[in-house]
């Protein structure tokens, strides 16, 4: 256990798992949906392994990081005891993407041609394919990642060309100045348009203003894991 994560912080994890779980269901119900049409996806960027080991033990079955490095450094050691699904949602580089593709079961940031190229090789070489998200910058802010809005439909018609059905959705991550609705309902749309299922969107602060939208996955870190 890391000298910042106590033994309160881990049995925490518990209740508030219980406690996000309950807001997504609430969530749901309100927009007239189903509560497990909405994937949670705990994000443990930072966080050591037993927190990990924590939500296990509640039942959490889905698993967001940032960095490949992170994550090869917690996830492997877990899957011969464990069940469970790891999401890549930070920014991705294209020397990662081997490592990516060998380790996770879905990449969240499909975001450029040259990542695109990267990926469809790594896939070739590992004779694995993950499920994949492009990742759109739905606020257009030049030090976001993410492809910009203007692009969106070109890149998204590319991926579907070259990647088929493992191409499964879209991913945003709001301007944090703004309004998320607005953001969430474009990325709804143009999901829509392209005839993909699934939306990852809404974090902490703002899951259930996406869950009204149409999220199917959302990614909540600090609401289980605390404030890093």
């Amino acid at each position: 256990m890391s000298v910042t994560e106590t033994a309160s912080d881990i049995a925490a994890i518990e209740d508030n798992l219980h406690r996000v779980r309950e807001r997504i269901a609430a969530a749901a119900i309100k927009a007239g949906r189903r509560p497990d049409d909405v994937t949670l996806v705990a994000v443990s960027k930072t966080k050591p392994v037993e927190a990990v080991l924590a939500a296990l033990a509640a039942g959490q079955t889905v698993f967001g990081e940032n960095r490949v490095q992170e994550a090869e450094a917690k996830f492997p050691q877990l899957r011969a005891g464990h069940r469970f699904r790891l999401h890549i949602i930070g920014g991705l580089q294209t020397n990662k993407a081997r490592d990516a593709v060998r380790l996770a079961d879905v990449i969240e940031t499909l975001d450029r041609p040259r990542l695109a190229d990267a990926v469809a090789a790594a896939i070739a070489k590992e004779g694995r394919t993950p499920r994949l998200l492009i990742e759109v910058n739905t606020g257009d802010e030049p030090q976001k990642s993410g492809v910009v809005r203007a692009d969106a439909d070109g890149f998204i018609d590319d991926c579907k060309g070259r990647f088929g059905a493992a191409l499964v959705g879209l991913m945003c991550v709001p301007p944090l100045d703004q309004e998320p609705r607005p953001h969430f309902e474009w990325l709804a749309d143009r999901a829509a348009r392209h005839g993909l299922g699934v939306l990852s969107m809404g974090m902490s602060a703002d899951f259930e203003v996406a869950i009204a939208c149409g999220a199917t996955w959302v990614r909540v870190g600090s609401a289980i894991f605390g404030h890093r």
